[in-house]
């Protein structure tokens, strides 16, 4: 054994001073002899490994004696392997040189604390506990990937959030980190849950409980629509809400509800799907933000928006009714565009016709009044002169579309007492013959 305090050649505890002698003993104990300065063997057995065998038989069953030879060894086999951990040889009957002098290699007195390998106890204990310090301190060495921050918590308290990279922390139970991924976005479904890629399809199962909602104007409409969203305070996200996909799903829910609380259905299966995702969005992210949740809402998309199943037949009805209403209406709205600016422009024109029938009656009355007021004037001053050019004119105007013929009762001579004056107008006028002429002259 390594121990300095057993003897080298298996006899009993002597004093030190050299190989082969032996120290009295008194027979009711193992201490040694009144006298003896050689100190009692730390577990109880004043005898050397290879010698002891005998003693120990011989003092089974005494008071005071010795543990048994079972526990001996595994004390023995204990020491050996620790020190041959730390670089020790020997022999097993305490030579611990080559010299046999029961001293162990590291000359150590046999009086003295025991030591390994020339390694005091303190040295020993020492060298053990830096090696666990340094393991213990190394455990707080840790990485943060790309996608992720690092929430270092003290005492179960968040402290600071680390950004990616090899980073330290002091070792637990201290400080620990947690890891959430804050770049994945995050899908939630609601009113219905979808089979394979996240998009929605036929053969998708429908939550109706989530889905079925009531719009503005007191009509049931079937919602189906997804969340996206991811986290924006890591430690917000850990420490202030407990279940953070079923709180962002509840929260989704009851926004869109509130939004097509305030929305007709007519809208809300046409245009205005884009406002509706917008305004739950809104609405979504306020709400989180008053939580402290740390959870920023990317995208609201409707999937499907529909009436119920169960009245779509009477709803489809409706909606062509609807349109049948539409498209009449297009047409009578067509039919007035189209009548309005023609009877406008009629209209119009009737209206300038009979201001220029009005202007052109009023010119020629003033016209008129002004030609009797200069004829008056005239008459007043030659009245024969007038009288006759009065008569004249009024002929003029009797007399020029009248077919007119003159008769000659006073002609003579063989000559014809007619004179078709409208048709010699309308003949061209030809020269007279030389036989008319002399007759006309001499009449």
């Amino acid at each position: 054994m390594p121990w300095s305090n057993q003897g080298s050649n298996g006899g009993n505890n002597g004093s030190g001073d050299g190989p082969g002698k032996d120290a009295p003993k008194d027979k009711s104990s193992d201490k040694p002899a009144s006298g003896g300065s050689a100190p009692h063997n730390p577990w109880g057995q004043s005898e050397g490994i290879a010698g002891g065998s005998s003693s120990s038989k011989s003092s089974a069953g005494k008071p005071g004696s010795r543990p048994q030879p079972g526990l001996e060894d595994a004390v023995r086999q204990s020491g050996e392997r620790l020190r041959v951990l730390l670089g020790g040889g020997g022999g097993r009957n305490g030579a611990g040189g080559p010299g046999g002098n029961g001293r162990p290699r590291g000359g150590a007195p046999s009086g003295s604390p025991f030591t390994l390998n020339g390694w005091s106890t303190g040295r020993v204990i020492g060298v053990g506990v830096a090696a666990v310090a340094a393991l213990w301190l190394a455990t707080g060495v840790y990485r943060v990937a790309a996608d992720e921050q690092g929430v270092v918590l003290r005492f179960g308290k968040p402290v600071r959030v680390e950004q990616p990279g090899l980073r330290y922390h002091l070792p637990a139970p201290i400080e620990q980190v947690l890891l959430p991924q804050v770049t994945r976005v995050n899908r939630i479904e609601i009113g219905y849950r979808s089979q394979g890629d996240g998009r929605r399809s036929v053969s998708d199962r429908d939550v109706a409980d989530e889905s079925t909602m009531l719009t503005g104007d007191e009509n049931i409409v079937d919602i189906d629509f997804a969340v996206f969203w991811v986290i924006k305070d890591p430690a917000k996200f850990l420490f202030n809400i407990r279940e953070p996909e079923e709180t962002v799903k509840k929260v989704a829910e009851s926004a869109m509800r509130e939004i097509i609380g305030r929305t007709e259905i007519q809208p809300a299966l046409t245009d205005a799907r884009q406002r509706i995702e917008n305004d739950s969005r809104q609405l979504l992210q306020t709400i989180l933000d008053q939580y402290q949740a740390g959870i920023e809402i990317t995208q609201v998309q409707l999937q499907r928006v529909e009436p119920p199943p169960a009245v779509v037949e009477a709803f489809n009805d409706v909606q062509r009714a609807r349109q049948d209403r539409e498209r009449l209406r297009n047409e009578a709205e067509t039919y007035r565009n189209d009548i309005i600016p023609r009877a406008r422009g009629e209209a119009e024109r009737l209206n300038q016709e009979a201001q220029a029938y009005r202007d052109q009656v009023v010119d020629l009355a003033q016209g008129d009044a002004k030609r009797f007021q200069q004829v008056l004037e005239a008459y007043a001053q030659a009245p024969d002169a007038a009288s006759r050019r009065l008569y004249i004119e009024t002929m003029e105007q009797i007399l020029k579309g009248t077919h007119k013929i003159l008769l000659d009762d006073k002609a003579g001579g063989g000559a014809v007492p007619y004179l078709p004056l409208n048709d010699m107008l309308k003949t061209p006028t030809h020269p007279a013959t030389p036989t008319a002429a002399p007759a006309a002259s001499a009449k």
